[in-house]
Formats: C-alpha cells, sequence, structure tokens
C-alpha cells in the first residue's frame, strides 16, 4: 500500500512539474509571438490558463499529502496523546467533508460545460473543469493516506514577524 501511495503521489509531482513547465513555456512563447515576431498566437492563453488550473488542482493533492491541513496548532500543543489524534480525526473529517463537497461541485460543473469548446485550442472546456473533481479526489487520498501514518509531532514555525 505505501509503494502505491508513494508511486501515485510521485506520478502526479512529476505530472504537476510538466504542466508549470508547459505553462510557462507557453506563456514565454507568447511574449516573443506579440512582442518581437508580432503575431499573437491564441492556444498560449488558453494552455496556460488550463495547465495553471491543473497544476493547482494537483498541487493541493500534494500539499495535503505533506500534511497541510487546517490545523489548530496552539490547541494541538495544548492537549494530550489521545485528545490530539481526536483532534486529528476532527481535522481529517472536515477536510474530507468539504474536498468530497468540492469533487461533487466540480463535476457537476465539469458535466454541465461538456458541449462548450476552447476555441483557441479546440477542445472541450470540461477538460479544465475536470481537474477540480479529480484534484478534490486525490487530495482526499492525501489526507486519509497522511492520518493514517499515525500521530505525529506538531511543527510549529518559529519566525518573528
Amino acid at each position: 500500500m505505501r509503494l502505491m501511495d508513494r508511486a501515485l503521489f510521485r506520478f502526479i509531482s512529476l505530472l504537476t512539474q510538466l504542466l508549470m513547465l508547459s505553462a510557462v513555456a507557453a506563456g514565454f512563447y507568447q511574449v516573443i509571438a506579440r512582442f518581437i515576431l508580432e503575431s499573437p498566437a491564441d492556444w498560449s492563453e488558453a494552455w496556460t490558463r488550463a495547465a495553471l488550473i491543473w497544476t493547482v488542482m494537483l498541487g493541493v493533492a500534494l500539499a495535503f499529502r505533506q500534511g497541510a491541513m487546517l490545523s489548530v496548532e496552539m490547541l494541538h500543543s495544548m492537549l494530550g496523546p489521545r485528545n490530539k489524534r481526536w483532534l486529528e480525526h476532527l481535522i481529517l473529517l472536515i477536510c474530507v467533508g468539504f474536498l468530497g463537497f468540492l469533487a461533487w461541485v466540480g463535476g457537476q460543473m465539469a458535466w454541465r460545460v461538456r458541449f462548450q469548446t476552447m476555441p483557441s485550442l479546440d477542445v472541450a472546456i470540461s477538460w479544465v473543469y475536470i481537474a477540480i473533481p479529480i484534484g478534490t479526489t486525490l487530495a482526499i487520498l492525501a489526507v486519509i493516506a497522511h492520518w493514517s501514518e499515525g500521530p505525529r509531532q506538531a511543527v510549529v514555525d518559529d519566525t518573528v514577524i
């Protein structure tokens, strides 16, 4: 199970990095085409936007896998070991509930726009909207995988502002 978890999130990380790289390359090409070649490309802006949306939604899953969840560190540090775990259960339920709702709403949006196309890319815009339910479903898996590793010490940032 741990090998599958590690392989899945490594693949997501690689895909996210490639999407970010492609967004940067398309944005750079758009600047070159518009200001140097004086012939702007209509596809690069649409691709950059779509790639960044996918990058954010997949990046959310990666962040949740590393434990970047809603947490109350002060409350976590004041509780005993048993109550800390109950707090982690509550945070898990809140995160999974919110992400599940977001996946459902995102799926409804993707279904509603399935016949609309992005003229500059000539693909259905639902390919962009489907990033919401896919990203949030992967985030739910990430939250559960992080939680299943058991209790951990709270990380407190000592940065003084």
